[in-house]
């Protein structure tokens, strides 16, 4: 068995574990449209599994990524939940500290993750009995120690991270093997997509998160919030 044979599997059997909370409450998928949340998205519909899909919209992504919802859902036949933020708390942090202030200070830039991020995740997992993400090991320092489940200490449901163990070429190697719709920031540079302010493609010999916040000098501050260390299941 070769090894991206075996992650797949592996994936899989995460995945199936998910699925079985379904009998509990909902199970989702967070897309960000990444290679990543293809590969799940990819693994839920061949599988049929009884597992939803949303997209947080933040008001600021690049048109390529919204792009995306509407490739995935013509090639699965699947409805994506588009989760936005609460309009008014948009309006009142533009007004508290400007548009783009989060150039200019951590404590903006995570207000402003809060706001367009971290509150509409909140608002959706309500009832939920777990969520899927598409984060890997190797993606960032801050998710060295990433555990394929564990329990989500900020919601106290369950979490799932079926590709924790892959490497950005196993995803691509998945992405190739099926012909999986994919973003064309990928052909430009871009390895870890967030919002087009906050994202850029790398440079020759740059690690995979350097292209996110590029202009905060603390690697370990480089998270949105979105996720929190959890318990090991």
């Amino acid at each position: 068995m070769d090894v991206v044979t075996a992650r797949v599997d592996r994936a899989l059997a995460v995945l199936r574990q998910a699925d079985s909370l379904t009998e509990t409450g909902a199970v989702s998928l967070a897309t960000s449209l990444s290679a990543e949340d293809m590969v799940i998205t990819d693994l839920i519909a061949r599988h049929g599994l009884r597992i939803g899909l949303f997209a947080i919209d933040t008001g600021m992504l690049h048109t390529e990524t919204l792009a995306m919802i509407r490739a995935l859902e013509d090639r699965y036949a699947l409805a994506v939940r588009v989760v936005r933020p609460d309009p008014a708390a948009v309006a009142a942090l533009v007004s508290r500290q400007g548009a783009y202030a989060f150039y200019d200070s951590l404590e903006a830039r995570q207000a402003c993750c809060q706001v367009r991020k971290v509150a509409p995740l909140a608002q959706v997992l309500q009832g939920h009995a777990g969520w899927i993400t598409g984060q890997r090991r190797d993606a960032a320092a801050s998710r060295a120690r990433l555990d394929e489940v564990e329990t989500d200490p900020v919601r106290g449901i369950a979490k799932f991270n079926p590709l924790a163990a892959w490497s950005f070429d196993d995803v691509m190697a998945y992405v190739r093997q099926h012909a999986l719709p994919l973003s064309p920031l990928y052909d430009r540079g871009y390895r870890s997509i967030g919002c087009e302010p906050c994202t850029r493609a790398l440079k020759p010999g740059e690690d995979i998160r350097a292209g996110r916040w590029w202009w905060e000098q603390d690697g370990a501050s480089k998270e949105c919030g979105l996720h929190v260390a959890g318990v090991t299941s």
